[in-house]
C-alpha cells in the first residue's frame, strides 16, 4: 500500500481520502424501477393471470439464482486479491445497487410463486408431489431468511462504513467476505431449488 500511495499524487488521495467518493446508500434515481416492477408484481397478483405470474416468478428467480452465483463464484475470488483501497472503491459503485436489487428480486420471486402455487393447486396435500413443494418452501424460506437478514445488513454496514471520514478497510473486508460467501450458499441452494422446479414441471 506503501507503494501504490507513493507512486503519484492523486494515488496517495484516493487511498487516504475515502471520504470523498460520494455514497448513496439508497441510489435514488433507482427507485421508480423498484416502484414499477412492483406495481407490476401488484397488477399481475390482482389479475391472477398465469402469464403475469409465471414472468415475475421466473424472472426473479433467475435474476436471483444468476446474480448470487456471479457474485458468490466470480466476484468474491476477484475481490478477495484485490488491495483495499480498490475494494473500497468497488464497493462504494456496486453495493448501493444490490440495496434495491435483490430485495425486489426475493419479493417478486417469493409472492409471485406462492401465487402461482395457489392458482396451479400445488400447494394442496392433495397434489400428487406435495413433498416436492414442500422442500422447495423450505429451501426458498431460508434464502429468503438469509438474503433479507443476513446479506442486506451485510450489505448496508459496508455502506455506512464507507461514509466514515476513514473507513475500517479490515471491518469492510470482513463484511464483503460475509456478503460474497452467503451469495454463494444462496446460490448453491437455487440450484437445488432449480432442480426441484424442472423435476416438477417434467412430471
Amino acid at each position: 500500500m506503501t507503494d501504490i500511495a507513493s507512486s503519484s499524487p492523486g494515488a496517495a488521495t484516493a487511498v487516504g481520502a475515502p471520504d470523498r467518493l460520494e455514497i448513496q446508500v439508497v441510489p435514488v434515481r433507482g427507485l421508480p424501477l423498484v416502484a414499477i416492477a412492483l406495481a407490476g408484481l401488484v397488477a399481475a397478483v390482482a389479475s391472477n393471470k398465469m402469464w403475469g405470474l409465471d414472468f415475475f416468478h421466473v424472472v426473479g428467480g433467475g435474476l436471483w439464482t444468476a446474480i448470487d452465483l456471479f457474485v458468490g463464484f466470480i466476484v468474491g475470488p476477484i475481490l478477495g486479491r484485490l488491495p483495499i483501497p480498490a475494494r473500497i472503491a468497488f464497493s462504494a459503485r456496486f453495493m448501493p445497487k444490490m440495496v434495491l436489487l435483490m430485495p425486489t428480486l426475493v419479493i417478486c420471486t417469493l409472492v409471485a410463486g406462492w401465487q402461482l402455487a395457489r392458482y396451479e393447486g400445488t400447494i394442496l396435500t392433495s397434489y400428487s408431489h406435495h413433498g416436492w413443494v414442500v422442500a422447495s418452501l423450505i429451501i426458498v424460506g431460508v434464502m429468503a431468511v438469509i438474503a433479507i437478514g443476513i446479506l442486506e445488513p451485510a450489505n448496508l454496514a459496508v455502506l455506512f462504513e464507507l461514509k466514515k471520514p476513514v473507513p475500517d478497510g479490515e471491518l469492510m473486508g470482513r463484511l464483503m467476505q460475509r456478503f460474497i460467501y452467503t451469495a454463494g450458499i444462496t446460490g448453491a441452494m437455487q440450484i437445488a431449488t432449480l432442480v426441484i422446479m424442472t423435476r416438477l414441471a417434467t412430471t
